[in-house]
């Protein structure tokens, strides 16, 4: 297919295929009577509450739920968010030009770049960092420049150490905190500094903060609109997807500065009708049960994380425990590749995981791990990961 005149130069920029791999790997072992544990993708195991999915059905009975709903989201929709943000962080916005409905983050970070770049201008990407933050770039033909992330800095970004020369090109940086995959976490002083640098350079900070629910030990992800002024400089993106178990039903939005969400609302306009107007329905009912304080779904992966982390440690993996989100960044033993000791661990243990490498250069050397599955699958998981450390030796 790479030559096929009907296929763009632009899908041999969108990265790594892995997860295609991956998902190809796993049938492979099914079919060789595998029972395969899958860690791999990120997508919740439950549903969501109840009185979430009441909702769902109640609305989808409604005759006028069937109507184009528009891109920019129910005005009903909008409140929840703005009452939500200002019951979450205490953050005012403005439901009419602050608040953008969509079709879960990932619609909004990848059609971002089209709604505020020109050709040939620049984004500083976290490296490791989510796939779709390049896809958006490459199909906007938008130049990538990485913002390296490591452990000696706790994954934080020095943005003092990006080059004058590269600061010069970019429009806008990406910055994501409770991270995917790193599964690191960033304080209020963080982003402080981090809208210091956006408005002392002129670019837009672009923060995805869809696991700030999913925080563990007592820690509370702040929003970057926390800081004061930030809505000048920044958006930010959220999710229900992982929060709510929302996933199948495609709802986010993004929030901050209005000359940025009025572009991607724009572009929107001309690419699709929005969400659904029962799914914005549910959504409300989301995040009004949150407010009225139910238990959020944090506590429920923290005693995955807990159980997994001490299986891995029992089976000899020294690997540290994420303090947010529902993944573990795992670092892969000496001398094997991370797409070698994925591939390995998933052919003979059942095991499904992501090499790190699919998430940027600087992920070679990990695994990403997703705590999707019970508790009791989890420790299972660790027990053959155990058994499968103990017999495999690496091939590269």
């Amino acid at each position: 297919m790479e030559n096929s005149k009907w296929r763009s130069r632009r899908l041999d920029r969108l990265g790594s295929a892995i997860f295609a791999e991956v998902a190809s790997w796993k049938e492979e072992a099914r079919r060789a009577g595998m029972d395969v544990i899958s860690l791999d993708i990120g997508s919740p195991d439950r549903p969501p509450a109840e009185s979430v999915r009441e909702a769902l059905a109640a609305a989808v009975q409604r005759p006028d739920m069937y109507r184009y709903p528009g891109t920019e989201g129910t005005p009903r929709f909008r409140e929840a968010v703005a009452r939500w943000y200002r019951h979450r962080f205490g953050v005012e916005l403005n439901s009419e030009h602050e608040v953008l409905a969509l079709m879960g983050t990932q619609d909004g970070l990848g059609h971002l770049a089209l709604a505020i770049t020109n050709p040939g201008d620049a984004a500083l990407l976290p490296d490791p960092g989510y796939p779709v933050y390049g896809a958006g770039l490459a199909v906007a033909d938008v130049e990538a420049i990485p913002l390296p992330l490591s452990a000696e800095n706790g994954y934080l970004p020095d943005f003092d150490a990006v080059p004058e020369t590269d600061w010069d090109k970019v429009k806008f940086m990406i910055l994501n905190y409770p991270s995917n995959p790193l599964s690191a976490v960033a304080d209020l002083a963080f982003f402080e500094r981090a809208v210091d640098a956006a408005r002392k350079r002129g670019v837009l900070l672009v923060h995805d903060n869809a696991y700030s629910e999913m925080a563990y030990d007592g820690f509370r992800p702040p929003s970057v609109l926390q800081v004061p002024g930030a809505s000048d400089v920044a958006v930010e993106f959220h999710s229900l997807s992982k929060s709510f178990h929302l996933a199948g039903t495609r709802l986010g939005f993004a929030v901050g500065n209005r000359e940025a969400l009025s572009a991607l609302r724009a572009l929107k306009n001309n690419i699709d009708f929005g969400v659904f107007l029962a799914v914005q329905e549910a959504g409300v009912a989301a995040l009004e049960m949150d407010m009225a304080g139910t238990e959020s779904v944090a506590g429920m992966y923290q005693r995955r994380r807990d159980a997994f982390i001490s299986g891995l440690h029992k089976a000899g993996w020294n690997v540290e425990p994420p303090k947010a989100t529902m993944f573990v960044w795992a670092p892969v033993p000496e001398g094997w590749s991370s797409r070698r000791f994925s591939r390995e661990m998933l052919a003979k243990a059942g095991v499904a995981s992501i090499p790190g490498n699919a998430f940027g250069a600087r992920g070679e050397g990990f695994v990403r791990l997703a705590l999707v599955e019970s508790e009791q699958r989890l420790e299972e998981a660790a027990e053959r990961i155990g058994a499968f450390l103990r017999e495999a030796e690496p091939t590269e």
